[in-house]
């Protein structure tokens, strides 16, 4: 981790002593699981927002149930900080909040610290009415924050959202740290952690085994650090899906570092849809990456079609700058690398180095289009194309 992180973290981590303190249970929460404490911990967040001191909110041990989507807006007076000991429950009818989109929702706030407690978006009744293939609701995101700046989550656990976990949306400088995410394998849409038009984003020491991207990258995340992530089952950390639109912000400076996937669909992944936009990925690195039976280890594709109703065109998104070094382990399938770039914007600037995949004990293959670039030192894989 570079030096301006280490003291991001020490500034952030350092700033939370709080002066003022408000128990949710003040305010009439009850932690029975099932009396509504929405309105309480919003009264509590008010509270907190108002104060001119720095304020810590109080969550004690047990199941609080938060059953409306809630709301939780700056712009606050002072630094805020959740202590959560317990568990926040979300409504078991996932017809309750499926068509909110969110369900907590922090928006436009500054110096914000979640420590700790479980979020349980309780999901279970979503994915099965989308695996039955019926007409569902969209689904809500546990927790997600909007156009916030130095925030702060650390020893958070979300279990069984609805849809994604963790979306940090047009922010700045926000740390994720020692979070545990955990949803089926076949939970659809289960987005560990979800990062798009934020600027300078660094997640560590977190564990994430869920239905979708352990954590997918969407268009504008600049200065994104990703490192000692446990990723599995789920389909890999993604750089997109990109090209939904034709203006569309690129995503620059990503590091993806001491991570390890377990029988994951994807590894590392960069995907577009073939359609024209003016976006872009570049200056990526990806260092360190331990592969243990990973169906495609290493991927670009830029002819992403997931429901095979595709315009049939070529992908606008210009991808340069792409750095593999030290990745090593087992694929799952024949080919551990595939690079599958577009034909009017060829993939450039692509590095192997000290690349290891086997499959069934032998070099696994590797497979190139419209991609340019360079190997070096030790590049195990058979059909090398770089």
């Amino acid at each position: 981790m570079s030096v301006f992180k280490a003291c991001l973290l020490f500034l952030l981590f350092s700033s939370v002593t709080a002066n003022a303190a408000y128990n949710v249970m003040s305010f009439g929460a009850r932690s029975d699981g099932n009396t509504d404490c929405t309105e309480a911990f919003l009264k509590a967040w008010s509270s907190a927002c108002s104060s001119v001191s720095p304020s810590t909110i109080y969550v004690p041990k047990g199941r609080w149930l938060i059953k409306n989507a809630a709301v939780f807006r700056g712009l606050c007076k002072s630094k805020i900080v959740i202590q959560i000991d317990g568990t926040l429950v979300a409504p078991s009818d996932y017809r309750v909040l499926g068509s909110s989109g969110n369900w907590l929702l922090f928006i436009q706030v500054s110096g914000l610290s979640v420590f700790g407690g479980t979020i349980d978006g309780q999901g279970s009744g979503l994915w099965a009415c989308r695996n039955a293939g019926k007409s569902c609701p969209e689904g809500a995101r546990s927790i997600t924050f909007n156009y916030a700046n130095n925030v702060v989550i650390s020893g958070l656990t979300s279990i069984n959202s609805q849809s994604m976990h963790i979306v940090v949306n047009g922010c700045n400088n926000v740390v994720i740290k020692g979070v545990n995410i955990v949803a089926p394998e076949q939970s659809p849409n289960t987005d560990g952690i979800h990062v798009q038009r934020s600027t300078g984003v660094t997640i560590l020491d977190t564990s994430i085994k869920t239905g979708d991207d352990c954590v997918s990258i969407g268009p504008g995340a600049r200065n994104l650090w990703i490192e000692r992530v446990g990723c599995g089952p789920g389909h890999g950390i993604s750089i997109g899906s990109l090209a939904r639109d034709l203006n569309e912000d690129g995503v620059q400076n990503v590091t993806v570092k001491d991570t390890i996937f377990t029988g994951t669909q994807n590894g590392l992944r960069i995907k577009s849809w073939a359609r024209p936009s003016n976006g872009f990925v570049k200056g990526i690195l990806y260092q360190k990456i331990l592969m243990k039976n990973v169906n495609n280890p290493i991927i670009i594709d830029q002819k992403y079609c997931p429901d095979n109703n595709c315009p049939h065109q070529s992908s606008g998104i210009k991808i340069s700058g792409v750095t593999y070094q030290n990745i090593h382990g087992t694929s799952s399938s024949e080919v551990g690398v595939k690079f599958d770039c577009s034909p009017s914007n060829p993939c450039r600037g692509i590095t192997l180095n000290d690349v290891m995949l086997t499959f069934l004990n032998k070099p696994a293959q590797s497979s190139c289009v419209n991609a340019g670039g360079t190997s070096s030192g030790l590049v195990l894989t058979g059909g090398r194309c770089l």
